[in-house]
Parts: C-alpha cells; sequence; structure tokens
C-alpha cells in the first residue's frame, strides 16, 4: 500500500463503512475507483442539469464488481463472440454502464462524461445499442431490458445447440452467461412478470438478475404503491433466488464479498435462472438526498455534490476527477479481455478444426448471409379460386425454409395452429421434463411456445435478434400487437430483423368480432418508423413477401395475414394475367393494368392484402361502364417508398388524378397515395359479430362500393384541386369512402 493511498484510507469520512470486499481482492484503490464511479455520476448529472445520478451512485459497487471481477468480456471487441452479454434494464441509469465503459477502456472518455445527455454524443440520457460501444441493448422502457435479456438466454442455448450440442455443460466456446440490472420500477411492469415467468419454465441457467431494490421512485418511497414480496414471486416462477442486504445491520455496509458469492452461486446453478436482490441505499453517500425520490431523477445540486466529495475524501472544487493510479487499475480489464479471449481463440480453433461444417455455418451467420440458392425452397401456388388464406401460405413457406435455413425459428403466443407458425417435424424449444403429449422437443429444440405473453414475446424475439446469430419470428393476431407494440417500437428503433407474424388481419377473421378485428392497427404500426407493414394479396404474394423480408437484415417486419381463403390469382395462365408475385418485392407494383397499351387509365385501384381481389372485381364492373382502371398491389407501403421516384410515377403517374384506395381499416395514411381526388374506401368503426362476407357487404367493402369510388374520384377529376381532398357530409356509420 502507498503513502497516498494509505492517505485516500484517512480522508474517506470514518462515518462511512468501507466495503467488504476482500474475497473480491479489492484494495484502496479499488475502493477510490468505486467512490470515484459515484462521483462520476453525480457530477455529470450536475453539469448537464438533469438526469439519474442517485442508482448510478449506489450501484458503484455492483457494476465495478462485474466488470472488474465477474464477466468474461474484452474492452477492444463488443462483439466478441464468446463474452458475456450486460443488460441494464433500468436505463435512466444510464452511467451506470457508461463510467464502467469509460473506465475498462471501451472507447469512452472522460469528455464523453461530460458530454452526457448532450446533442451528438456517445452518452445519450438512456443506452442505445449500435451507438455506444459496449452497449447490448437499448433499454430506458422499463421492463424490456429485462424481458429481453431473456430473449438473449433463449438465443444462446439455441445457438450452442446449432454449433455446439455435444459439449459437456460450460466447456463450449459458445457457453456464456447473461447479467441484468433491474430497478423496482422493472419489477413493477408487467412485461418482466410474462418474461421471468417464460424464463423459469424454460430454465435458463445462464440467466442472473440483480435487482436492485432500493424501494425509491420518483414518487419517493415505493411503499406507496409496491409491497409486494419480489423474492418469493420469482421462486414461484422456478428461479433461484437469494437475498444481499446491505442495510441489514443497522448501517449501510456494501458487502462485496457477499455479493459475490450469491453470484457463484448463481452461476454454479445451472436448471434455474436466479435472481440477485441486493438491498441499496439511492444515492449513498449523499448526506441528505440519500434515500429519497430526489436522488432518483434530478441533479443533487451543487452544495450536495460538494457534501459528497468531503465524504469521500474528494476535492468539492474539483469536478470530474480521476487520478491516474485509479485509471490504470480499471484498464487492467484491457489486459484481462486479453488473456481470456486468447485461452477463448484456443478452444475455439480447436471446435473448428472438429467442427467444419458447422464452423461453414457459424462464419455464415455472422456475415449475416443467407445460403447460396436458399430461394429455391420457396413455393409457388397454383392459380386457384377456391382461394388459400395467407396464414396458410405463411406456413407453407415455413415449413419449405425449415431444412435450408437453420438460422429460422419461433413460434407463436399459443395460437400455432391459427398463425400457422410451426414448421412441421421441427422439434420444439422446450426442457424435456416439460414436453407434452402434442409437444415433443428438448433444449436445443425449434418450435417456440411464448405461451400467451404477447408482451413478453415481442421483448424476447428482440433478445433473440440482439445475440445476433439467429431469426426469430413470433405470431399473434394482429389486434394484439397493441401488446407488443413497446417492444415492436424498440425492435425498430434498434434496426433488428424481427419477423411478427400477424394473422387475423381485419373484420375477415369473421365471427369473433369487435374485440378481435383490427381496425385501426394498420396505419398505427405504420406510424412506427422504420417497421415494414407487409400484408400480401394471395399465396404467392406471401411468398414473395417472405422472401423480401428474409434478405433484409436491418429492420422488423409486420407480415400481415388473413385468416379467410384469398384466390390464388393467376399469373401465367391465358388471358390478361396478373404480374409476376415476384414485384411484391417492390412494396407496390401495377398488378393488372388498363387497356390500350400505353395509354393512360381512367382511375387507378390501390389494395392491400385481403382487399386486393375486390379491386380486380371492381375493375371489371368499370369496364363494363366503359372506364379503363389499373389495379395496384401495395402489400408495402414502405417498401414502394423506398424505391425511385421513376418507379413510383411509372405505378402511379401524378397526372392521374383519379384514385381509389381499398384496404378494411381505418383509412388514416392513404390520402398521402390517393391525393386530392382520390377516393379512400375504408373501415371507420370497430366492426360485428358475423361471417366475413356479410361484414364485408355490411361494411361497404365491396366491388360495387369500389367503383362507385372510383365514379366520384373521376368526378372530382373535373374540379380545381381541393387541398385535404373529399370531405363526406357526415361520418360514415359503416364502410366508409371519404
Amino acid at each position: 500500500m502507498t503513502n497516498e493511498q494509505s492517505d485516500r484510507t484517512v480522508r474517506r469520512d470514518r462515518s462511512l463503512a468501507s466495503p467488504v470486499a476482500d474475497q473480491a481482492g479489492w484494495d484502496e484503490v479499488d475502493v477510490r475507483a468505486v467512490d470515484t464511479t459515484r462521483l462520476l455520476a453525480a457530477d455529470a448529472v450536475q453539469k448537464v442539469g438533469n438526469g439519474h445520478p442517485g442508482t448510478a451512485m449506489s450501484l458503484a459497487p455492483l457494476a465495478y464488481l462485474l466488470f472488474q471481477n465477474v464477466m468474461r468480456h474484452d474492452p477492444a471487441d463488443d462483439q466478441w463472440l464468446g463474452r458475456d452479454r450486460f443488460v441494464l434494464s433500468c436505463g435512466h441509469s444510464s452511467l451506470t454502464l457508461y463510467i464502467q465503459l469509460y473506465l475498462a477502456g471501451y472507447g469512452l472518455d472522460l469528455s464523453d462524461l461530460k458530454a452526457y445527455r448532450t446533442w451528438g454524443s456517445a452518452t445519450p440520457g438512456h443506452p442505445e445499442h449500435r451507438h455506444t460501444h459496449g452497449v447490448e441493448i437499448t433499454t430506458g422502457p422499463l421492463g424490456q431490458g429485462l424481458a429481453s435479456a431473456v430473449g438473449m438466454a433463449m438465443a444462446a442455448r439455441r445457438e450452442r445447440g446449432l454449433l455446439d450440442p455435444d459439449a459437456e455443460p460450460g466447456t463450449s466456446p459458445f457457453d456464456h452467461h447473461v447479467y441484468v440490472i433491474a430497478s423496482d420500477g422493472d419489477m413493477m411492469e408487467g412485461v418482466t412478470a410474462e418474461a421471468a415467468s417464460l424464463a423459469g419454465h424454460q430454465e435458463l441457467g445462464n440467466l442472473t438478475v440483480f435487482y436492485d431494490s432500493n424501494q425509491i421512485s420518483i414518487e419517493d418511497d415505493t411503499d406507496v404503491s409496491f409491497s409486494e414480496d419480489v423474492p418469493a414471486r420469482y421462486a414461484a416462477y422456478g428461479w433461484h433466488v437469494q437475498t444481499v442486504d446491505w442495510t441489514v445491520t443497522g448501517a449501510y455496509v456494501e458487502d462485496v464479498d457477499a455479493l459475490l458469492a450469491a453470484i457463484r452461486a448463481a452461476r454454479h446453478e445451472t436448471g434455474r435462472p436466479s435472481l440477485i436482490m441486493l438491498r441499496t441505499i439511492i444515492g449513498w453517500p449523499a448526506p441528505t438526498k440519500q434515500n429519497t425520490g430526489k436522488a432518483h431523477g434530478s441533479a443533487l445540486g451543487e452544495d450536495e455534490v460538494a457534501a459528497t466529495k468531503q465524504l469521500l475524501g474528494f476535492d468539492p472544487g474539483q469536478h470530474f476527477t480521476v487520478e491516474d493510479d485509479v485509471l490504470a487499475r480499471t484498464r487492467q480489464a484491457r489486459d484481462r479481455g486479453r488473456e481470456v479471449r486468447q485461452a477463448w481463440d484456443e478452444d475455439y480453433a480447436l471446435w473448428r478444426t472438429a467442427n467444419p461444417q458447422n464452423a461453414a455455418l457459424l462464419d455464415r451467420l455472422k456475415t449475416p448471409r443467407l445460403p447460396d440458392g436458399w430461394a429455391d425452397a420457396l413455393p409457388v401456388f397454383p392459380a386457384d379460386d377456391t382461394g388459400m388464406a395467407t396464414r396458410a401460405a405463411s406456413g407453407k413457406v415455413l415449413r419449405a425454409l425449415a431444412s435450408v435455413l437453420p438460422e429460422l425459428w419461433g413460434g407463436s403466443a399459443d395460437l400455432a395452429g391459427s398463425n400457422n407458425t410451426t414448421m412441421d417435424g421441427e422439434p420444439s424449444f422446450v426442457p424435456v421434463d416439460h414436453q407434452t403429449k402434442e409437444w415433443k422437443g428438448g433444449p436445443y429444440g425449434r418450435t417456440l411456445h411464448f405461451g400467451i405473453r404477447e408482451h413478453a414475446m415481442g421483448a424476447v424475439l428482440n433478445g433473440i435478434a440482439l445475440q445476433s446469430l439467429t431469426r426469430p419470428y413470433g405470431g399473434t393476431f394482429l389486434t394484439f400487437s397493441d401488446y407488443m407494440r413497446p417492444a415492436v417500437r424498440l425492435a425498430a428503433l434498434m434496426k433488428l430483423p424481427v419477423t411478427y407474424v400477424w394473422t387475423h388481419d381485419s373484420i375477415g377473421l369473421g365471427e369473433d368480432g369487435p374485440t378481435h378485428q383490427p381496425v385501426e392497427h394498420l396505419a398505427a404500426l405504420r406510424a412506427i418508423p422504420g417497421l415494414d407493414v407487409v400484408r400480401p394479396a394471395d399465396a404467392n404474394e406471401t411468398t414473395a413477401c417472405w422472401h423480401t423480408i428474409l434478405e433484409h437484415h436491418d429492420r422488423p417486419a409486420g407480415l400481415i395475414l388473413s385468416r379467410q381463403k384469398l384466390p390464388v390469382l393467376d399469373r401465367d395462365g391465358d388471358g390478361e394475367d396478373c404480374a409476376p408475385a415476384r414485384e411484391a418485392s417492390r412494396g407496390g407494383y401495377v398488378l393488372v393494368d388498363s387497356k390500350g397499351g400505353d395509354a393512360a387509365p381512367d382511375v387507378i385501384l390501390i389494395a392491400t392484402g385481403s382487399e386486393v381481389h375486390l379491386a380486380l372485381k371492381a375493375r371489371a364492373l368499370l369496364a363494363a361502364d366503359g372506364l379503363a382502371a389499373r389495379v395496384v398491389s401495395m402489400p408495402c407501403r414502405e417498401w414502394f417508398a423506398a424505391q425511385p421516384q421513376e418507379y413510383q410515377d411509372q405505378v402511379l403517374p401524378p397526372t392521374v388524378r383519379a384514385r381509389v384506395s381499398v384496404e378494411a381499416a381505418v383509412g388514416q395514411g392513404w390520402r398521402d397515395v390517393v391525393g386530392d381526388a382520390g377516393r379512400i374506401v375504408s373501415l371507420e368503426n370497430y366492426g360485428a359479430s358475423a361471417d366475413y362476407e356479410r361484414l364485408y357487404t355490411e361494411f361497404g367493402i365491396t366491388p360495387q362500393a369500389i367503383a362507385a369510388a372510383a365514379h366520384d374520384s373521376i368526378d372530382d377529376t373535373r374540379h380545381a384541386p381541393r387541398p385535404g381532398g373529399h370531405r363526406p357530409t357526415s361520418a360514415p356509420t359503416s364502410g366508409g369512402t371519404g
């Protein structure tokens, strides 16, 4: 111990108990580093004037322990395949992560901490995936991080099953652990309850969650709203549960060794996920604001920060203090990372030699790249007026791809038979003891069973995609996409290749009625930037849309599929054929043009999904009236908007103002497509319970209504442009044209 270190022991106020960290091997430099962490958090929030200092201060020992003593990671490569994953579910405490990334040498420097929550900084208010090196996931909406971590743990098991299934436990280069820090708020959010239940059922022994129980939220003491026994709840879910209470003696003693022992016990427990409830005091050791709501979500104030520095033996007049020996100590994480990486590389090289076929698969998945010729497996469906539901066509696509895309896996929220999300003959992803008569499988299976947990399913899919090697999909009814929306939004924000199979897409689901008939959902989903909303018109468009979705690696997609049968359009027969289904990859294309060669159509009918065949029938009615109509199928408005303007103008010539959009959902957003003279055939109410054919008739979504709307639109083109388009004189009570 140097004289400088001895001085530090004296300078730290004697009223503060030193951390108990003998087993962790900490000395005064480590304690000083932990105290430095607390004060960097306080200084960063104070400088910008807003943020969340308290949790970062009280969790400094836990975060330091993970990054310096526990986790297998390499600061030189935050994408190293063998790393443990760290998820800060309480993303508001982003400084808990940023400071450790800085200290460990991930590329952040002190100027980044000083720029906290400011424009263009590497340290935004909540951690953002792809924005800051070392950030595994975008967190902030409470509960999403923990729930997504369940997906990470599931994906790690699936990847091991793909690449190294026969290795003894703990010996594979693909064995790694997922660590999560969660807050009281995370435990209150319902999504974590769903995900934790699933994690316990799946026996995810590679997942450890630290529950920071400081019992303070923005509204101060959580006793006002939260009094349950969280450890008992998680034990009931099937988790391995431990408690470490730093307040148990009546004084506040940061028993790091007890925490380390709990972590080691969690690592030893391989058959259950682990919850370690850590009782802390938020904002410790701030003299007047510790253990208060004011420490949670606001700057402590200059006087409080100065007083805290005084207690910890730092100069109150200095800001963002990081002493040389502290930084030298924490940067040793790079040396340890290099050493553990070298050892892992040796095991990895042996694995590659012994498993050349799986090594080739891994190389492809890491790229990521689809295998050569994979699309040859995609089914082509013969023309059929009797038709096929697009949900059924999607199921056939998945079954066809099972053998050529081993990375593709998924399931549904207890709706496998309705969503058609099961690949025939593929085992379930489930512990052996939880197999059923209907569903056989094992821990490395492929068919996911999320249970009736749509909210968690969305987050779990994100976690699987973040693990980065496999492609997940998950199914439910379109109306229940509302339950998934927070996770879908985060998938779009993170640009994750998640596919949602949302079936029962409209009033076409029939007798289940308004509670299950989606009306506003298409418009609401299209409002999410970065989400592709894909509604194919028939079985072959479904194939083409799956093809296009799988070629995208940088965005999520929602595949919107019908319950009812739809005609499989004739695309290569005699007479006037429809355009090839592969054109669906453009998002919108001319399905059938008006007669007359290069002559412009009198009107353009633009439809999606199950309404395309109605537009084709309306075209025939208009032809009988002597009008030439072009039918455009637009399965994905996002893909169409990404096409060159020249192509868009070919499909929708600007000179043709007579247009009609047709979609069995609210018309919001279609005015942008049909223009001022256009008409919107839509559904502006919640539907009803009856057979689907009766519903389409009662709500005015029929070939006759489309043809009438086309006549009205043509009439409007004879008048001056009307800003905002036609407005009905009264709100429609059934189907709407406007």
